[in-house]
């Protein structure tokens, strides 16, 4: 009965301990539910937070807000609404370390004169560019263009000059010097593009341009009754006058100043803005590209054949002109080598005309023997032909 009564015990405490198990168990398993639960619930709350931070992250908006202007007009850089205008002057900068000690003394008290008179704010802005020589060498390509045909065409008149052997050797010489000349300009040309190219060639060619920044506020118009039109006008008229006294300080520094008219103060923004991509497109390729219209349409194709057919009529009328014009000069030359050629003959013949119509004065006799002698040299200095004709010449010169 006690080892019943022993294990009956002993199984209730089993049994006991087996219930306590399972209620923990199950404890265990209700609250790892519930927090797996809140966990999926925050997890939902974040996630639809997180949505909508992403919708206002993307939302569209202006880029004026971005830019730190609204508009340039009237050569100021308006802000904040038009309650804040700003001029620029662009300063040439010097060369302080090579100057002497008197000079450097001067640009120093000109530089405390342009501080002392200073009445107002102002903002020192220095701005570093590359310089991009593209179009600088795509300038100087199309000029040795030019150079290159002039050099062809003058070796052209100069090749036709020789051949017509109607020149003198001056004149020869004359037109060769201008050709040589010519070659040379070209060959030069070349010389500097070719340099050009193989400087900037892997190299940044960098340039500093410096700033003095004036700012107006239309705060200090005071009792502000104006509108913006007034208010705009206002600030330009004081901006201005600020401008040209900050140029006329620093002129006494060596400095020469000018104020930034509206292109001017767009370019300086767009290098601001786009410091990286100017180099490759600058303002003035997005002005020629025609960003700003809606289409572009190519040239009518009549009229681009007009002007090429113009160019060619005006082309072949000068060549025309210039070998009509070389052509009479030739004949020009051969009249004047004719009568050199018959000089002679025309001095006897004027002589000979001379003596007889002072026949009365000179007598017959003198006359006629005047007359003979002239004939006389006349054969000896001519051939047999030129005799025979100026025997019969002098035949009927006497018959009549």
């Amino acid at each position: 009965m006690d080892n019943i009564k022993l294990l009956t015990i002993v199984l209730t405490i089993v049994l006991v301990l087996m219930v306590m198990l399972l209620i923990v168990l199950g404890l265990v398993y209700v609250s790892t539910k519930l927090k797996s639960k809140e966990e999926q619930e925050k997890k939902s709350e974040g996630e639809g937070k997180k949505k909508t931070r992403k919708y206002k992250d993307y939302k569209v908006e202006s880029i004026m807000d971005f830019m730190e202007f609204d508009t340039v007009v009237d050569n100021m850089i308006s802000q904040k609404d038009g309650m804040r205008y700003i001029m620029v002057v662009e300063c040439q900068g010097i060369n302080y370390d090579l100057m002497s000690e008197a000079e450097k003394n001067s640009v120093e008290d000109g530089f405390i004169q342009f501080l002392n008179t200073l009445r107002h704010p102002v903002q020192i802005y220095t701005q570093t560019r590359t310089i991009n020589l593209d179009s600088s060498i795509q300038t100087y390509k199309e000029k040795i263009k030019e150079v290159q045909y002039a050099v062809e065409k003058q070796e052209m008149q100069y090749n036709q000059m020789v051949r017509s052997e109607a020149y003198t050797q001056e004149q020869l010489n004359k037109a060769y010097f201008e050709l040589t000349k010519q070659k040379n300009l070209y060959e030069y040309g070349k010389d500097i593009i070719y340099n050009t190219e193989k400087m900037s060639l892997n190299k940044n060619v960098l340039n500093k341009k410096y700033y003095v920044v004036i700012p107006y506020f239309v705060e200090e118009l005071g009792d502000n009754k104006f509108d913006k039109e007034e208010q705009r006008n206002l600030a330009f008229s004081e901006l201005y006058t600020r401008a040209q006294s900050v140029v006329r300080t620093l002129g006494v520094c060596g400095i020469n100043g000018r104020v930034m008219s509206s292109n001017d103060l767009v370019e300086l923004l767009y290098m601001a803005y786009n410091r990286d991509e100017a180099e490759v497109y600058g303002l003035d390729k997005a002005l020629k590209a025609g960003y700003d219209e809606l289409y572009s349409t190519a040239p009518d194709v009549v009229d681009k054949q007009m002007r090429l057919l113009d160019k060619e009529i005006e082309e072949e009328a000068l060549t025309k002109a210039k070998a009509k014009v070389t052509e009479a000069r030739s004949e020009k030359q051969k009249a004047l080598q004719e009568k050199r050629n018959q000089k002679r003959d025309l001095i006897d013949e004027l002589a000979k005309l001379i003596i007889e119509e002072n026949t009365q004065i000179l007598g017959e006799d003198i006359v006629q023997s005047a007359i003979e002698k002239i004939e006389e040299k006349e054969e000896e200095g001519g051939t047999k032909e030129n005799v025979k004709e100026k025997t019969k010449r002098t035949r009927k010169t006497k018959t009549a």
